[in-house]
């Protein structure tokens, strides 16, 4: 299949005519929110894991040199932990943009992690399978990071990815060995800076859509 997913993304119908959907963040979304949500809470969704099987040839890598960024692989009994957000279907449309390089929108069952009511929905998430032409599969944990380390692209170095998603997971209470272990082998770095929208960015508080 092609990378560019936007229009098998947009033909997509489960959630038509909803006012608000939930959609699942797990890699980035989790510490990059740059879009308008009206809520947000800690949650997980079963039979899944983050690896850092995915391509990236567009925002965190380039066509001839793709860095690495993460997406869900199937695992039974599995959990994975992550950020959901109550949205419009309008932020949908820049969401696929954001997601196109190998990113296909999955129905998912969200379980909410606050104590709060309701304690699941039905949800949205982007994931890359191995069928899209950016996966790249499993690797060494040391050739995974040393790549990483050498890929930069339009949004800047693929160790940034790496470094503020366990940051963010970190905060969150988060044991993701995987995750953990590739940013525990990324050679060090001097100047390194934290992401600039961390999970208490005040910028993304809950708010109402205009």
């Amino acid at each position: 299949m092609s990378n560019d997913t936007r229009e098998r993304n947009r033909r997509m119908t489960h959630f038509d005519g909803h006012d608000e959907i939930w959609l699942f963040g797990y890699g980035s979304l989790i510490w990059k929110a740059n879009f308008p949500w009206l809520e947000r809470r800690e949650a997980h969704i079963h039979g899944w894991v983050r690896r850092f099987w995915q391509g990236s040839h567009d925002h965190r890598g380039t066509p001839d040199a793709p860095g690495r960024v993460a997406t869900l692989v199937r695992e039974p009994g599995a959990i994975c932990h992550g950020m959901a957000y109550r949205i419009t279907p309008e932020v949908l449309e820049p969401l696929d943009v954001r997601e196109k390089n190998g990113y296909l929108r999955e129905v998912t069952r969200l379980h909410f992690d606050d104590g709060a009511s309701p304690d699941s929905a039905d949800g949205l998430v982007y994931l890359a399978t191995e069928d899209n032409t950016a996966f790249l599969g499993d690797a060494p944990l040391d050739a995974i990071a040393e790549q990483i380390a050498a890929s930069h692209g339009p949004s800047g170095p693929n160790r940034d990815y790496l470094v503020y998603l366990a940051e963010a997971l970190h905060e969150l209470g988060v044991e993701d060995p995987h995750v953990f272990a590739l940013a525990a082998r990324l050679p060090d770095h001097p100047g390194d800076e934290g992401p600039h929208d961390t999970l208490h960015d005040t910028h993304h508080k809950e708010k109402n859509l205009p």
